[in-house]
């Protein structure tokens, strides 16, 4: 996702004289193409994550639209009064980027483990949270919060997600996309974010044992689209949502209030990780195995819910 991000925003900056990328001292290899391509639209602010963003409100505040990027905590929690005050609050034109939500850096432990920053970040008020689920829809919320006035948080994977959309016409900031439909209208499997190819699998191996499964992703997690939860409460006999992040505040908790104010009759079964920091450390694969949210892990605990 982050080469593509790279590959994205370059064209736009090309475009743009006045889209501004600030790095936190790091990603110079995966950077080069832009700082090479428009040198003057580049700074490096150092290991000052703090000073980074809020460099980025003052340009920004000048006219500027501002990408800050850095890795897993760095750009989120480790300035969170900083987006606050001075992005969020000024409706400054920042676009916060994380590469390496989840469990992406889970080899340098729980330091480097994104697992938080949606519930933040969608706590702060007037901030757009995307978590893109593959290449595609990485591209398309690239540019389309790269058009919004306003701050943006953009959660991406790291490399070598897999593509899951050949296309996705008419991406919109606050849309979900529908990636498979069910006439039987038993099962519908809503994801955020990288984990969008474990959910992919998940589906096939549900669809042949209990069939009925509806898929869809959701690169928006702020605002949501409700209208698309709505339809599926009343139709369906469960809703399932997926996140590589805390069980508690994230995805699943977004999707929870929505349905709390407008009841169908669908049950709610939240994946994710649980309230707990991760003590174990390896890479995405094995941790996400760990915490069953590979696709037979996320498989065979809808099947247990369906079972109840």
């Amino acid at each position: 996702m982050r080469d593509t991000f790279v590959k994205t925003l370059v064209n736009l900056a090309k475009e743009d004289k006045n889209i501004e990328l600030i790095t936190g001292d790091l990603g110079f290899g995966v950077l080069k193409p832009y700082w090479e391509t428009v040198p003057d639209q580049f700074t490096n602010a150092g290991i000052a994550e703090q000073n980074m963003t809020s460099v980025a409100a003052g340009m920004a505040l000048e006219g500027k639209t501002v990408f800050t990027y850095s890795i897993g905590n760095f750009p989120t929690l480790r300035c969170l009064e900083q987006i606050r005050n001075d992005c969020a609050y000024h409706h400054a034109n920042v676009k916060i980027v994380c590469v390496g939500g989840g469990f992406v850096y889970g080899s340098l432990g729980m330091s480097h483990h994104a697992t938080e920053d949606i519930a933040v970040m969608r706590a702060l008020p007037d901030v757009v949270v995307m978590c893109p689920g593959d290449l595609v829809e990485a591209e398309e919320a690239t540019k389309a919060i790269a058009k919004y006035q306003g701050t943006c948080y953009l959660r991406l994977g790291r490399g070598g997600e897999k593509r899951i959309h050949e296309k996705v016409d008419n991406f919109e900031i606050g849309k979900a996309i529908k990636i498979k439909e069910s006439d039987k209208k038993k099962i519908a499997i809503f994801s955020t974010g990288a984990i969008l190819d474990e959910a992919s699998e998940a589906v096939k191996l549900l669809e042949k044992k209990v069939g009925g499964v509806e898929q869809y992703s959701f690169p928006t997690v702020k605002p949501l689209d409700v209208e698309v939860i709505e339809k599926c409460a009343k139709s369906f006999e469960v809703i399932v949502t997926i996140e590589e992040h805390n069980v508690v505040g994230g995805f699943g908790s977004a999707v929870a209030e929505v349905l709390a104010e407008n009841p169908g009759k669908a049950k709610l079964v939240r994946l994710g990780i649980p309230d707990e920091y991760c003590v174990k450390v390896g890479d995405q694969k094995y941790l996400r195995k760990e915490y069953g949210l590979d696709a037979e892990g996320i498989g065979n605990k809808i099947l247990k819910e369906l079972e109840k």
